[in-house]
This record gives C-alpha cells, structure tokens and sequence, in this order.
C-alpha cells in the first residue's frame, strides 16, 4: 500500500445563501483546482457550516426549481429539511439521515426548513453534494433512495473509536446503502477522541474529506480544524485520519467519468445541444409538475 498524500487543505469561502433558508460555503467547483474535472464525479460541494437559524413562522427555504442530468445527496447534521418533488416523492430529512436524489432525465424540487423546527429555530449544518451521471444514464428515469439512519449500513470501530456510516461504496466488510451508477465512496466518520482509522481507495479516484465537526490529524501529520476540505492526491491509495477530539469527518471518493461536462445552472450535460434541450424541456413542462 502507497500512502495518499494531501494536495491541498483548504478553509471555508465566504458564505453565501441558496434560497434565504441555506448558507452555504461552496468548495466545488471552486478557484484553484478545485474545479468539477478535478473531482470528477463530484460535480458540487455546498456546506451549511454549523449555524442557528432564529425562529419563523415561514419554513426558509428554495422554491420549486429544476434538475437534470446527475444526482443530489443531501447529508443532515443538525436541523430539518422538507421536501418534494415533481415525481411524487416528500417527506423530511432528519438529524442523520441521507436524501438520495436521482434527477437524470429532469425533475422539478423543492426544499423546506421542516414546519417545526422552522417555528422552533436551532442549529442547521448540512451537505448538499452534486453527483455527475455517465451519458448513458442522463436520460434514465429520475428516482430516490430515502437513507434514514437506521437504514445506513455502521462498521463499529475497535475499543470505541466511533462508527463510520457507509452511506456508499464499501468499507473494511461493510457494504454501502445506496445504490450508484459509478464507483462511489461516501462515509461519515463518526469518531470518538484518539480513534486512528485507515481508508483505501484506488489512486485513480478523486478524493477527498470534509471536517464537520472536531479537528483530525491526517496520516499523522496534518493538523486540519473543522469546516476545512482536504484534497488528496492522486499518488497513492492509503490515508489516516486520528481524531484530537471528538470528530464528524465526511468521506468522499469517486471513479471519475471522464465525460466532457456542460454545465449551467441547475442542468448538467455532456454538450451544449444537450444544455439547449433542457431548457427547452423544462420551459415546456416536460419535466412534470410542482407547486
């Protein structure tokens, strides 16, 4: 085994907000390498860093907008997200779960501060990470894959080190709950003070790490402090992550596509013909309807 050395370790941007009920830092795609080719197939990182939302009567939030072409995974720390969606699926993403959101062939979304914890206020802290779709699977029928917690797969790490939740991909013999369309990694390390794991992914996948909450050392050496973003490099296969306090560290690694990307806005192609029909789809209706 090489090891997987840091390329970069980079600090939260300046926040900005999607809709008025997600103040997000954004790291992908970003300036200096951090761009969508880059980290293929991870085609968006917002993070809505640790912050208390005073209480409303009106959920915040992001009205009905569009997707199509790849997926949305919504990771919930703290707080509670409503939503729906022009395919007949809602409901309400709590502390600990995953929303798994297949938009492919184009679907219309919403998505809420929950009623309750609108009225109530408290503490919001999420992830809202884009997952690219390989051509031959941007025209497949959107879907959605609802990972409450108790439905994600938990490796237990020796002398009470914490959990690590396997949301996809594999780790040690734990299998992930989600199903991907390409070799995907997403882990939340759950780590008690002093644990020391190891994670192994082929050098030929982009990864990388979020500190949600704590500070880690990684491989022994690198101090990095909550809310940071670690890039790895390609060189090697093998990283570790000790934890100097009691940590959240989300794990991320993936195969790239290595399919030319058209972007814009909410839609994520492979040319700008394809960006063209799906403005047109969507201000056609075809991609169904949603209050």
């Amino acid at each position: 085994m090489e090891t997987k050395n840091i390329e970069m370790v980079v600090a939260p941007r300046e926040p900005h907000y999607v809709g008025d009920g997600f103040r997000v830092h954004n790291f992908i795609p970003s300036a200096y390498r951090l761009d969508m080719q880059r980290m293929d197939p991870f085609i968006m990182l917002d993070y809505n860093s640790k912050f208390y939302f005073p209480p409303s009567d009106k959920p915040r939030g992001v009205s009905v907008h569009p997707h199509k072409g790849f997926e949305t995974v919504t990771i919930a720390y703290k707080g509670k997200i409503a939503h729906n969606d022009s395919a007949g699926n809602s409901g309400v993403i709590k502390e600990g779960d995953v929303q798994w959101m297949t938009a492919a062939s184009g679907i219309l979304h919403k998505e809420y501060h929950e009623e309750d914890f609108s009225k109530a206020g408290g503490d919001f802290h999420m992830v809202q990470l884009w997952v690219n779709l390989p051509a031959k699977d941007k025209a497949s029928a959107p879907k959605y894959q609802e990972l409450t917690n108790d439905k994600i797969n938990k490796y237990q790490i020796p002398n009470d080190g914490g959990i690590i939740e396997v949301i996809a991909g594999q780790y040690k013999d734990v299998k992930g709950s989600a199903f991907t369309f390409t070799p995907i990694n997403l882990q939340n390390a759950k780590l008690n003070k002093g644990a020391l794991v190891d994670f192994s992914f082929p050098k030929s996948q982009n990864t990388g790490l979020l500190v949600i909450e704590g500070s880690i050392k990684v491989n022994g050496v690198e101090k990095v402090e909550t809310d940071h973003f670690v890039l790895f490099e390609k060189d090697g296969d093998e990283f570790t992550v000790e934890a100097l306090e009691n940590a959240v560290v989300l794990i991320l690694s993936g195969e790239p596509i290595k399919e030319p990307i058209a972007a814009h806005g909410p839609f994520v192609m492979n040319t700008k013909a394809e960006l063209m029909q799906a403005f047109e789809e969507f201000n056609t209706g075809k991609f169904g309807y949603l209050e």
